[in-house]
């Protein structure tokens, strides 16, 4: 295998540096949310942001060695990749470490490593080159869609079982990736719907939802024109919805543990529980709101001197952010990070290659879900579910496995120019 090197003019160098002023800017929230008069170097590694330095200092090194390696390596050993990241989903269910409730953990050496952050990148490389396959068509084979699922729903089951809710979310936004490559738009619609209905479901009576669904099925049926082929398929998807509507209290009463079943509780407004499952929400929330506009300045955050707010500097990293620049400096931070999934997806449509294309879309969607999540739920609209913010959150795996999934791609962009249509040899 030829190793052809990209040039400098051809890497991304914007989005290198996007990169590094996400990664800083995440040391320095690190800092600021655990810091300690007795411990005021940055170069402390007894504290997160010493460790986090060393990280970072790691990250950079394997995304150099990335930039260095013959593009080709990643379609080649596409498979493989993927393989070793299922295996270590299932070391961890014979040798894993329990964090915080979660058993999703590999102790080696003194470190930890959370191999479902690794299983995100060798998914994606898994997925684009088999959708990127000579003669594959996802939009007309159905045996490919079966393939594309099946490659999704291993790690997710997996990770699942490690107790891991968060990671195994994540996986479901490569369903954009697959809208992108010619998933019919009504499946992404029934799915919203689906996930409305069961929203309903936890606010609502099953008995009301399924009269409600039975009324507009009858309207929809007197307004529209009438086949015995679209009457039968109105009636089904009125029978399949009361089914799910009817098994949401089995699976919301006897499937989620306790702590899940109060955060959608106090999510929806069922329950009030400040001390309880929503204290970090509503420390969160005092957190941000107490920035005001212009924040009250570097290190002067109350919420974070007095760690009112648990976790701060991984899951609840944003609200470091808004309290110390306030809504001007979170706003400046969303817009930062928008122009970073804008820029990927650009890169993305830019490719040449299929196996490129997909992939880079991957990457989007996986930062996106993690962007929109991780704050959403620092300002109480979305479940807190445990995921850190991509580049910002304290967490050797995080840092490190982000950088890899994003230096991949800086990689294939870099040699698009050389690229003729069509699959690797």
């Amino acid at each position: 295998m030829t190793v052809q090197q990209p040039k400098p003019s051809r890497i991304d160098w914007i989005t290198l540096m996007l990169y590094y002023i996400l990664v800083i800017a995440g040391l320095f929230c690190i800092y600021a949310s655990v810091y300690k008069d007795i411990h005021p170097n940055i170069w402390d590694t007894s504290e997160n942001y010493g460790k986090q330095l060393i990280w970072i200092g790691i990250s950079s090194f394997v995304g150099l060695m990335i930039l260095l390696i013959d593009e080709k390596f990643f379609y080649a050993f596409a498979y493989p990749i993927y393989g070793i990241t299922i295996v270590m989903l299932l070391a961890v269910l014979v040798v894993g470490t329990t964090v915080n409730g979660s058993s999703s953990w590999i102790e080696i050496g003194g470190m930890r490593i959370q191999p479902a952050e690794f299983a995100k990148f060798g998914t994606a490389l898994a997925l684009a080159k088999f959708l990127s396959g000579y003669n594959v068509n996802y939009e007309k084979d159905r045996k490919v869609q079966i393939i594309s699922a099946a490659i999704l729903i291993l790690p997710m089951l997996i990770i699942l079982l490690q107790n891991e809710t968060g990671s195994t979310l994540v996986f479901t936004a490569f369903i954009l990736v697959l809208f992108r490559e010619g998933l019919p738009g009504w499946i992404l619609l029934v799915g919203f719907m689906l996930g409305v209905l069961a929203i309903l479901a936890l606010l609502i009576k099953p008995l009301y939802i399924i009269i409600g669904l039975s009324v507009l099925a009858v309207l929809f049926l007197l307004l529209v024109r009438r086949t015995t082929q679209l009457i039968w398929l109105t009636i089904g998807t009125v029978m399949v919805a009361g089914l799910m509507v009817s098994s949401i209290d089995y699976v919301f009463a006897n499937v989620m543990q306790a702590h899940q079943r109060t955060r959608i509780n106090v999510l929806l407004g069922k329950e009030v529980d400040i001390k309880g499952a929503g204290y970090n929400v509503q420390q969160s929330k005092i957190a941000i709101g107490s920035g005001g506009l212009w924040g009250k300045g570097f290190l002067q955050g109350t919420q974070n001197k007095f760690r009112f707010v648990p976790e701060q500097s991984t899951d609840f990293i944003f609200c470091t952010i808004g309290e110390e620049y306030g809504f001007a400096g979170s706003v400046l931070f969303v817009i930062l990070y928008i122009y970073l999934l804008f820029r990927l997806l650009v890169m993305a449509e830019r490719q040449r290659q299929k196996f490129n294309r997909i992939y880079g879309y991957s990457v989007v969607c996986i930062l996106f879900f993690h962007f929109v999540i991780n704050v959403g739920m620092t300002l109480g609209l979305m479940p807190v579910i445990g995921i850190p913010l991509p580049f910002i959150s304290y967490g050797g795996s995080a840092l490190l496995s982000f950088t890899i999934l994003l230096f991949i791609f800086i990689r294939l962009d870099a040699n698009r120019v050389n690229e003729l249509r069509g699959a690797y040899d």
